[in-house]
């Protein structure tokens, strides 16, 4: 490196220490307890796709169908994100850096990150065109205003990086929970038959395994959740016996349990649309809008429902699509630093992952939510059920896949088969079946084809490959262990010799040209001079 590109490099490693985006989260900065990065994270779940999700799967198959897909749904979610909740929380990396470790490779995990980045704008464009239904209903705004309105109030409450959303999902968790629960907790006790009403639902056509399967898929589609959640959980503090009970608690609940509140929505959402059918019609009780409008009306007097309506769907979704872009942004830095070997900075990318929301918006996207969450399940399944069994399989039980996450450039090949053959596998016959290409008895059953290769091929490419693919490196050139004594990352400081910014242990490795250098520097060294032979 020349001594021009110093200060350069300075600054580009200053640049990162609000988010680490392509890096460890460091001991340093992680000063919230376990409690407060758990309520943060829970707080970037307030998102009201839930409720049309619930709602669509509800009308279209009945509620015992629609219920019975929603309970599926949530147990392949929680069990799949368990694993990886954990290694995000234990080792403070994100859901990207431990994908190139669990069988990838450092180039191998591009794929996945775009197909995380296309979740976050996908559902960024969900939530903002929520917003928008309030905005026309309330105000009687235009949709597309209400489109970019919704895409400009999140630039500046996204730049600051998790300092800020830990302060925004706390102070704000609250009011959401009460503008949420009380409404309907008080419809329920004014009149109980609603209950009734909603359970018996599409009763006549009974409970078929087709139409539980095809709503599975859809709530499946949300599987790629889990990585926002590791956005938040990288920041948990290290795990010790003082704090062990409430670090659990964190990551289970705001980890794989985030699905549990979001199959409560969802039955939440099937409810109110069957409350509301008969006064909207089909089309419009799918709105979330229409849906808490309607059940504020049995509460409180005439002028003040839609006002609170709006105020719970405007908190909703900014609540939600902070955490959209935010997660977004790291996800096409990731991609675009590795490819290019250049590093714009997050901000780039925000702006980018918002533009793509703002062009699904104004295409109306909404009106054919399901049918594109359905395919998309298909290959957010292939990718989350891989790095989990790669994780729960490879690395524990057969241990051909190494349990120390690794996610350095010059540590890993550049592709490893295990992980990018078994997510092809995967996806590819998944989509296959969802578009009838085996005959259409098989296509409600896509999402468990997604499972079942993903389970399946991981395990059997391991071994296939010996595990041979892994790491690149076993010794990273460094004398002092990544871990320290209680198995939490050492927070150790070596300088940089390429930026001469202090980084703790689990981000340097030894350069080629002498001394240490930290990931980021390595993964913007253009022409590999410090990679390690």
């Amino acid at each position: 490196m020349t001594v021009e590109e110093a200060p350069a490099k300075a600054r580009q490693a200053k640049e990162t220490l609000e988010d680490y985006t392509l890096r460890f989260a460091p001991r340093g900065y992680r000063r919230w307890t376990p409690a407060v990065v758990g309520a943060s994270a829970l707080g970037g779940i307030a998102y009201m796709a839930d409720f049309s999700i619930g709602a669509g799967i509800g009308l279209t198959h009945g509620t015992v169908n629609a219920l019975l897909a929603i309970v599926v749904a949530a147990v392949i979610i929680f069990v799949s994100g368990f694993p990886l909740a954990y290694y995000g929380a234990r080792y403070n990396i994100d859901l990207d850096l431990i994908t190139r470790g669990s069988g990838f490779g450092y180039y191998g995990s591009v794929v996945t990150s775009v197909i995380f980045a296309s979740f976050t704008f996908i559902f960024f464009a969900t939530e903002g065109s929520i917003m928008a239904q309030g905005l026309r209903y309330a105000l009687n705004l235009p949709l597309w205003l209400g489109y970019l309105l919704s895409t400009l109030v999140i630039i500046p409450l996204v730049v600051y990086g998790m300092k800020a959303l830990a302060k925004l999902q706390s102070w704000t968790n609250p009011l959401w929970i009460v503008l949420m629960v009380a409404p309907l907790v008080f419809l329920i006790v004014k009149d109980p038959g609603s209950v009734r009403r909603w359970l018996s639902y599409g009763s006549e056509s009974g409970v078929s395994t087709a139409a539980v399967m095809l709503g599975a898929g859809v709530c499946l589609s949300l599987m790629g959740q889990i990585g926002e959640q590791i956005d938040y959980l990288r920041f948990m503090p290290p795990r010790t016996a003082g704090n062990r009970r409430a670090w659990w608690t964190s990551v289970v609940l705001a980890g794989p349990g985030w699905v549990f509140f979001g199959a409560v929505k969802q039955a939440i959402g099937v409810f109110m649309a069957v409350y509301i059918l008969g006064a909207v019609g089909s089309a419009a009780a799918a709105e979330p809008i229409e849906q808490f409008t309607g059940v504020f009306t049995q509460l409180m007097p005439g002028w003040l429902v839609v006002p609170l309506a709006l105020v719970l769907v405007v908190l909703s979704q900014v609540k939600i699509n902070v955490t959209n872009a935010y997660s977004g942004s790291l996800a096409w830095t990731n991609s675009f630093t590795r490819v290019t070997k250049r590093y714009p900075g997050r901000l780039v990318f925000v702006l980018v992952n918002l533009s793509f929301s703002l062009i699904l918006m104004e295409a109306n996207m909404f009106s054919f939510l399901n049918n594109v969450l359905s395919f998309y399940s298909n290959c957010a399944i292939a990718w989350v059920v891989t790095v989990a069994t790669d994780i729960a399989v490879n690395k524990y039980l057969l241990k051909l896949s190494p349990k120390l996450p690794e996610f350095r450039r010059g540590m890993l090949y550049a592709v490893n088969p295990v992980g990018v053959v078994s997510f092809l596998a995967s996806s590819l016959l998944s989509i296959g079946v969802y578009f009838g290409l085996f005959g259409a008895a098989l296509k409600p059953y896509s999402p468990l084809v997604a499972v079942g290769v993903a389970v399946v091929a991981t395990p059997l490419m391991a071994i296939a490959t010996r595990g041979r693919f892994y790491l690149r490196r076993t010794d990273d050139g460094v004398p002092e262990p990544r871990l320290d004594a209680e198995g939490n990352p050492s927070a150790t400081l070596y300088d940089c010799v390429a930026c001469g910014e202090p980084f703790e242990r689990p981000d340097v490795l030894a350069s080629a040209t002498g001394g240490t250098i930290c990931s980021l520097c390595v993964a913007t060294d253009r022409p590999a001079t410090h990679v390690l032979p």
